[in-house]
């Protein structure tokens, strides 16, 4: 009960954070482009616009990057199978998604995997909008860079590790769920949060496909001002502010992984 009060209070906290960081964001940008010269009502909509799209590209951040956590560890895992049926599926879904640019995958994701899945999804046209085809690109990407990052994890634990788990009488299954993967997981942190940064940053490539991210609500309001330095600028800091950001909360992460790892 005691653990649950506190998550729910974590929650709510996070939740507060959240809303007030954006809030905050909004301000400091409308008071930034008023001392840049743009008139108040102009700076107040630029200002919104630009929070806006840096709040759409931390959720799609983070959503993807989660599910990408998820791929790249089974894939990592399955790369390392002795069976051909589970072991070649994941390595031709690295080799084909590290082999090809992230702007294309994009590209299929919202033109023609929609088209693909008509005869069994005749709704995929409509469902498939650019957040969420934005969404799938981006995991499935960064998942086949986690899975390399988290097969060389476990292939760092040394072997004497394996023999003393099956020595207890552990499964396989086992002796990676609870002796391998934590252990192999500590090591992969730093890798994997640079994973996440660089897939903040390439959510910019999503404004291709009309997703109104923060690369995009910056081209737009270049369109409408004709004002790219001051955009431009404001648009590279809010994506310094957002890779710290994430950069300081992992480094902590990582911090007290080293100390329960003791």
């Amino acid at each position: 009960m005691r653990f649950l009060s506190r998550l729910l209070l974590f929650l709510a906290l996070l939740a507060l954070g959240y809303v007030a960081f954006f809030a905050l964001l909004g301000l400091a940008l409308e008071r930034y482009f008023l001392l840049t010269g743009f008139g108040p009502e102009r700076a107040a909509s630029a200002g919104q616009a630009m929070a806006q799209g840096a709040e759409v590209t931390l959720k799609l951040t983070l959503l993807s990057g989660g599910a990408g956590l998820v791929l790249g560890v089974l894939a990592g895992i399955a790369r390392l199978s002795l069976r051909p049926w589970v072991r070649l599926p994941a390595a031709f879904y690295v080799w084909v998604t590290r082999g090809t640019p992230l702007l294309v995958q994009i590209l299929f994701a919202y033109t023609a995997l929609p088209l693909l899945l008509r005869p069994i999804w005749p709704d995929a046209q409509q469902a498939l909008t650019p957040y969420w085809a934005a969404f799938l690109a981006l995991a499935f990407n960064v998942g086949a860079y986690n899975a390399e990052v988290v097969r060389a994890g476990i292939q760092a634990i040394p072997k004497g590790q394996w023999e003393a788990a099956w020595s207890l009488g552990l499964s396989p299954l086992d002796t990676m769920r609870f002796v391998v993967l934590p252990q192999a997981l500590r090591i992969v942190v730093p890798p994997l949060v640079n994973n996440v940064v660089a897939l903040l940053k390439d959510s910019s490539l999503a404004s291709v496909i009309t997703l109104t991210e923060l690369a995009l609500s910056g081209q737009r309001i270049i369109s409408a001002t004709f004002r790219p330095v001051e955009v431009y600028l404001a648009v590279a800091a809010i994506y310094l502010l957002l890779t710290t950001a994430l950069t300081l909360f992992t480094d902590r992460l990582e911090a007290r992984l080293k100390v329960a790892g003791r």
